[in-house]
């Protein structure tokens, strides 16, 4: 009897924990759902400008999406910093851009710091005809130094 009513305790408690885990996986997917709304990789709208029908013009976005951060960390190597952080030095450090989030098929928001100072930039991005990157700083703030 003891037994018997010590396994059915345990099944039900196993039974609980196992529905507040999936509940939380739910939860947490549907927050990732939303997080990753404003995303290249989840809009098709953005996805579709890359895809002109020729398949020698088509840019897969899988591939695009690493390509451009890499070129634009690629600027962090600048001595002066970061040209695309859209603010100049301000101590000894440099600017250095350290997320990159490509939005959609036009925009990227990026965090930077110099170590000591940090802020956002939103930058419009352009793949040219020769598949270059070309980056222009559309807004960019620091945030107060606490």
């Amino acid at each position: 009897m003891f037994y018997s009513k010590e396994v059915a305790f345990e099944q039900g408690r196993y039974e609980k924990v196992t529905k507040k885990l999936k509940d939380s996986l739910v939860s947490v997917n549907a927050k990732l759902k939303n997080a990753n709304y404003f995303s290249l990789e989840k809009n098709e709208n953005a996805q579709n400008y890359f895809d002109s029908g020729s398949s020698e013009k088509t840019i897969q976005y899988e591939k695009l999406i690493p390509y451009v951060t890499e070129k634009l960390l690629d600027y962090n190597s600048n001595p002066k910093g970061n040209p695309y952080v859209g603010q100049d030095k301000i101590g000894e450090n440099k600017f250095i851009i350290n997320k990159v989030k490509i939005l959609n098929h036009r925009w990227i928001i990026a965090d930077f710091s110099d170590g000591n100072i940090w802020g956002e930039v939103l930058l419009k991005y352009f793949v040219n005809g020769d598949e270059s990157i070309s980056f222009e700083v559309n807004q960019s703030l620091l945030y107060p130094k606490d």
